[in-house]
C-alpha cells in the first residue's frame, strides 16, 4: 500500500510530492522513529520539524538496523588445548586445532539456517574479524557456508582483538597473576605488560562509536538497497565479546563478573525486537542466558529492550535498585525517578 503525501512549501522552493511505503505492523517505523526528534522523556515529539521540510534531504528514509548482530567466539585453538603454546608462540599466531576447523564450520552451518529461517531471499551477511590468526581461521571456515553473493564485505577489525596478556608468556608467572586476578577483581586487574577487562572495555567503546556510526549511515546495505535482511557477525575472542555485550547493554562491573566465556565455536545473538533495538532474548532462551551469566535484572531488562523503540529511555529499569538498595521495596520508584538508564 502506497500513501502519497502532498507536501505545502513556501512560493520560493519548488513543489514536490514524497512517496513512503506504509510500515507493516509487524516490522518497527525506524525512518520514523529516527527521523523524530526526542524530547527530554524519550518521546518523539515530532515527525518531521517544520525547518526540515525545506530540506527535501530531510524526508530520506534512514537505512534499516542490521537484523541481527552475532557474536562468534573463535573455534577451539592449540592454546585451549595447551596452554604451554603460549610460551612458544605469539599470542596473535595461535591457530585452530582440526576440532576448532570444525566448529567454525558447523557454526557458519548454523548462522546460516538461522538466517534462512526468517523467510526473506534478500538477505546478507557481514563480517567483522578481529586479527588473530585463530578468528581469521575461523572466519575462512565459517564463511564456507556462504556463497559470495551473500558476502555484503568483511572487515579486519583490531579493536576486536583478544585481551592482551603480555608477549611470550612465562607458564608459572600466568598461573600466579591468574590467581591474583580472582583476589583484586577480574575487570580491574591488569596482567604485567598486558591489559585489564577495563582496558579492553576502553578500546570496545571505541569500536561501539564505529559500529554505530556505519548502521547510521547504512555502510552494510547493497548499492541504492534498503535491505531489511542484513545480519553482521563479529568473530571474536571469549572475554572481548563478554566486554561488548557490556559495553552495550549498559551492565556494571559486578554482573560483567558474573558472566561465562561462549564455548570455542559458539555465538550469541543480538536480533532485532519489535521496536527496533536488540535484545538477547529474540533468539535466545532464559534458560540459556542465566547459563551466561544474566541475572533477573538484566534478563528484565532485555525483555525491555525486546519490545522498547530506538531512542525511548528505560524509565523502569530495574538494574536502578543495584545503585539504590534503599529503592528495592519501592513499588512507586519508577514513577518518581528520573534517572536515566539508556541503550543505543
Amino acid at each position: 500500500m502506497m500513501t502519497t503525501l502532498h507536501l505545502k512549501l513556501p512560493s520560493s522552493t519548488f513543489p514536490f510530492t514524497v512517496t513512503q511505503c506504509c510500515s507493516n505492523p509487524k516490522e518497527p517505523s525506524y525512518g520514523r522513529m529516527q527521523a523524530a526528534s526526542i524530547n527530554g522523556n524519550g518521546h518523539a515529539a515530532g515527525a518531521y520539524p517544520a525547518s526540515d521540510l525545506l530540506n527535501p534531504q530531510a524526508l530520506v528514509m534512514p537505512p534499516p538496523r542490521p537484523r541481527r548482530i552475532i557474536l562468534v567466539r573463535h573455534g577451539q585453538s592449540e592454546g585451549n588445548v595447551d596452554e604451554s603454546a603460549y610460551t612458544r608462540v605469539p599470542d596473535p599466531k595461535i591457530k585452530l586445532t582440526e576440532m576448532g576447523k570444525a566448529q567454525a564450520r558447523e557454526c557458519g552451518q548454523r548462522i546460516r539456517k538461522m538466517i534462512e529461517g526468517d523467510g526473506g531471499d534478500d538477505w546478507k551477511v557481514y563480517f567483522y574479524v578481529a586479527p588473530y590468526k585463530r578468528t581469521l581461521q575461523t572466519l575462512e571456515h565459517l564463511g564456507q557456508a556462504f556463497e559470495r553473493s551473500r558476502i555484503a564485505g568483511v572487515r579486519e577489525e583490531p579493536r576486536l582483538r583478544e585481551q592482551d596478556f603480555g608477549n611470550f608468556q612465562d607458564g608459572q608467572k600466568m598461573k600466579l597473576d591468574k590467581a591474583k586476578r580472582i583476589v583484586y577483581g577480574r575487570f580491574f586487574y591488569r596482567f604485567p605488560d598486558g591489559e585489564s577487562a577495563a582496558d579492553v572495555y576502553d578500546r570496545i567503546t571505541g569500536f561501539r562509536e564505529t559500529l554505530k556510526a556505519d548502521i547510521d549511515k547504512g555502510r552494510f546495505q547493497p548499492p541504492g538497497k534498503q535491505n531489511q535482511n542484513v545480519n553482521l557477525v563479529m568473530v571474536s575472542h571469549g572475554l572481548t565479546i563478554r566486554v561488548f555485550l557490556m559495553r552495550w547493554y549498559k551492565w556494571t562491573v559486578k554482573q560483567f563478573e558474573r558472566l561465562h566465556n561462549l564455548g570455542n565455536g559458539n555465538m550469541i545473538v543480538m536480533e532485532r525486537g519489535y521496536g527496533g533495538r536488540y535484545s538477547l532474548l529474540v533468539h535466545h532462551s532464559e534458560e540459556e542466558l542465566r547459563e551466561f551469566g544474566l541475572t533477573d535484572d538484566m534478563l528484565t531488562d532485555q525483555e525491555w529492550q525486546k519490545h522498547a523503540k530506538i531512542g525511548e529511555l528505560n524509565y523502569e529499569c530495574p538494574m536502578l535498585n543495584s545503585f539504590f538498595p534503599h529503592l528495592e521495596n519501592d513499588t512507586a520508584v519508577a514513577e518518581r525517578t528520573h534517572e536515566e538508564c539508556s541503550h543505543f
